[in-house]
Order: structure tokens, then C-alpha cells, then sequence
């Protein structure tokens, strides 16, 4: 038996259990901060993003966007890979794209996450972050027909969180820097 999932439908589940979350956490903090609320939207567009392009196939169909399929009665599909590196060897067509889309989907993870969790105040901390990310991802992927669990994922993923990161805290450095520069020039 198979059920098929539209692009459509699951960003509208995804947007509605997004309002519902913060609307809970609206009641139970007995406040709204809208500077917060604009903070967290950047983590909401990332997620919308990411789910994009990681559950659904760039390919179109009659109706738009090609589905994501499960599959009932097959728990795990053969589609995995735990071989870290194997993009390094498999050339197909579009092996690029996929490993410069990997990493550059989760560039805006390492930028935006830190932002908007002071938990993660360091690049150690927000790669990990990034690193669990990717993880939930790639065993959210296992029972899915047409989708591949791959180690290579997790590995690029993970590298565009670093990035990200490395660029945030740079910026942040840097203009910490300037600020103590110009007050001790006051």
C-alpha cells in the first residue's frame, strides 16, 4: 500500500503544528515578543526550506512538485548509504549540484540557529546542532520509497552548518572588535 504526500499538503501540516506550537508558548509565556517571533520565522523558513528540497524530488509532475511516497509495508528501503565519502566515487548526472546543494542548504542553519538559540553560542555547539539536524533528517527519510538515508548527506549537511557558523561568529568577532575599538576611542 502506498500513500502519497504532496509538497502542498505537508508544508500546510508543517505551517499549522508551527502556529500551533508558538501559540501554546504564547499562553504559557502570557507574552509575545514579535522581535522573537520574526527570529523564530527564520527558523521556520529554513525548515520549510530544507524539507524543500531533502523530502521531495526537484523532479515536477502533472501537478506540480513530485510526491513523497511511503511505501506500508516496507520499513526500510534499500536506498542507504553508510559509506562515508561514496560521493566522492559515484558520478551521476548531477552529483554536483547535489553535493554544492547539501552544503549551501544548511549554510543559513549555522547563521540563523545561533541567532535565535543563545544555547548555541559557539561554533562547536551550533555545528552539533546542525549535525543533530541532519541526523533527524536522514532517519526521517528511512521509511520513504523514493528517498535515500545517506551518510554523505549527514557529512555535507553538517559542513554547511559549519560554515555558516564559521561565518556568523566571524561577523559576530569582528564586530564585537569594532565596538570595543570605537568605545575605547570615546
Amino acid at each position: 500500500m502506498y500513500i502519497v504526500i504532496r509538497f502542498h499538503v505537508m508544508m500546510l501540516l508543517v505551517t499549522i503544528a508551527w502556529i500551533l506550537f508558538r501559540f501554546i508558548i504564547g499562553i504559557k509565556n502570557q507574552k509575545v515578543s514579535i522581535k522573537r517571533e520574526i527570529q523564530l520565522l527564520a527558523v521556520y523558513i529554513c525548515i520549510i526550506f530544507i524539507c524543500r528540497f531533502v523530502y521531495f524530488p526537484l523532479e515536477h509532475d502533472i501537478y506540480g512538485i513530485a510526491p513523497l511516497v511511503f511505501v506500508k509495508n516496507l520499513m526500510f528501503p534499500p536506498r542507504i548509504n553508510l559509506i562515508p565519502f561514496n560521493f566522492l566515487t559515484d558520478v551521476y548526472p548531477g552529483w554536483q549540484i547535489n553535493i554544492i546543494g547539501n552544503i549551501l542548504m544548511f549554510v543559513p542553519v549555522g547563521i540563523v540557529w545561533p541567532i535565535c538559540f543563545k544555547e548555541l553560542d559557539n561554533i562547536k555547539k551550533t555545528v552539533l546542532a546542525g549535525f543533530g539536524f541532519t541526523l533527524l533528517i536522514e532517519l526521517s527519510q528511512l521509511p520513504f520509497f523514493d528517498r535515500c538515508s545517506d551518510v554523505d548527506d549527514l557529512i555535507l549537511n553538517t559542513t554547511g552548518a559549519a560554515i555558516g557558523a564559521v561565518i556568523y561568529f566571524g561577523i559576530r568577532r569582528i564586530k564585537r572588535a569594532y565596538t570595543a575599538k570605537r568605545h575605547l576611542a570615546t
